[in-house]
């Protein structure tokens, strides 16, 4: 349950270097070229990169989405791009301490892109000439706390490649808030976050096992930096939500659970059935089974889709397929020769082969409207495929899958 989701000059793939596990661009630049020309072509300087680069006015236009700069900033650590990397990261720091009402660790959801340089940092929005004004999404406004978990990852990939201690110390910062976000209901870990503007935003009282899935990596990655037991201990109470929400009989994960934090919601979503076995102690062996489900049920096109209307790619979470094969000594090329199918002219990827695929779930912002991603150029896409390509785990900062859990 992804917060982007509504989530162009090089020429396009001419080729493909196919081997048994991966793949090589033979005449096009790879996903970490992409991701660090959209750098290079910003102004000096903390940056925040558009999320849709081409979308036409509106919600989308100029949205640097914290998820997808999180997931960039990362692929940039992992394509050996660092100093890319760290005006991300300290766009992200910038953000912490010069929000335009909150001080207390939380991020929002969306910047406005560009440098990140005003005080307060620019939120993202766009002029409504019917009504006269400026307005802002409600949802870009808020705090998913799967975002803060990226973002978190995003700062803690930077510290683990050695670009200064300020980036676990902001990481530190965010996920003291997002504990407040603890549950006791039902499998007990962490609700939603925040949705609408300040002072007093809804408190979103649903979780999500992608989100959780997300924490229980970002806290793991910060007892690891901190050698403070009590991330360990977050990340446990968020890891025993996610396995409250596997389904042994069906081999899937419950995408998590409604307003009351018990009841199970059971759309079946890819990137809640994938990121387990990325970012969890031996959750490739623990839920393997998810990944049978998610190859009768989720597959089209030698790709996957967000959900089971099946309707196109989903471009993002091919990629992260693609990882997880790649990472499981798994045959990539068919994976990898759909994604290649999906460049756009600039070298970004588009998030899906469709005008609008859908994902099962509606807009937070308007529930009679479905929620969907767009044939548009994509960064998050675009992070992804470049991790796929560097075989580089964004849940554990390496080359691997987490190892299991040592026994007692």
């Amino acid at each position: 349950m992804r917060g982007t989701s509504i989530r162009q000059g090089i020429a396009g793939f001419v080729g493909l270097l196919l081997s048994g596990t991966g793949w090589s661009a033979a005449a096009a630049p790879s996903a970490c070229d992409a991701l660090a020309a959209s750098i290079a072509s910003q102004p000096a300087g903390p940056v925040f990169l558009a999320s849709y680069p081409t979308a036409a006015e509106g919600p989308l236009h100029g949205a640097a989405f914290l998820y997808d700069n999180a997931a960039a900033a990362i692929a940039l650590v992992g394509c050996g791009r660092t100093g890319e990397a760290r005006r991300i990261g300290d766009a992200i720091l910038l953000a912490l301490d010069n929000d335009r009402f909150w001080h207390d660790g939380r991020l929002r959801n969306a910047y406005a892109a560009g440098a990140a340089d005003a005080k307060p940092l620019k939120l993202s929005g766009w002029w409504d000439p019917a009504r006269g004004q400026w307005l802002e999404d409600r949802y870009q406004v808020g705090s998913d706390v799967g975002n803060m978990a990226w973002a978190m990852l995003a700062l803690l990939a930077l510290d683990r490649d050695g670009a200064g201690a300020a980036y676990a110390a902001g990481a530190e910062r965010i996920g003291r808030w997002v504990a407040g976000m603890r549950d006791e209901r039902g499998g007990g870990g962490y609700t939603g976050g925040t949705f609408g503007h300040e002072p007093s935003p809804e408190a979103l009282r649903w979780k999500s096992t992608e989100h959780n899935t997300d924490l229980a990596a970002a806290f793991t990655r910060l007892e690891e930096s901190t050698g403070r037991a009590m991330w360990r201990e977050r990340a446990e109470q968020a890891n025993a939500f996610v396995r409250s929400m596997w389904d042994g009989k069906c081999g899937c994960f419950a995408a998590g659970t409604g307003e009351d934090g018990v009841t199970r919601n059971p759309i079946l979503a890819l990137d809640a059935q994938v990121w387990p076995l990325l970012a969890l102690a031996g959750g490739n062996r623990r839920y393997a089974a998810a990944v049978p489900t998610v190859e009768g049920r989720l597959s089209v096109q030698n790709g996957f889709a967000y959900g089971e209307a099946r309707d196109g790619i989903w471009t993002e979470g091919t990629a992260q397929m693609a990882l997880l094969y790649s990472l499981s000594g798994r045959d990539t090329r068919a994976i990898f020769g759909a994604i290649g199918t999906l460049r756009a002219p600039d070298g970004y990827f588009y998030a899906t082969n469709t005008q609008a695929l859908p994902t099962g779930f509606m807009l937070q912002t308007d529930p009679t409207k479905p929620r969907l991603y767009y044939r548009l150029p994509h960064l998050g896409a675009t992070a992804w495929i470049a991790l796929a390509e560097r075989r580089f785990n964004p849940f554990t900062g390496t080359t691997a899958l987490p190892p299991a859990p040592a026994q007692p």
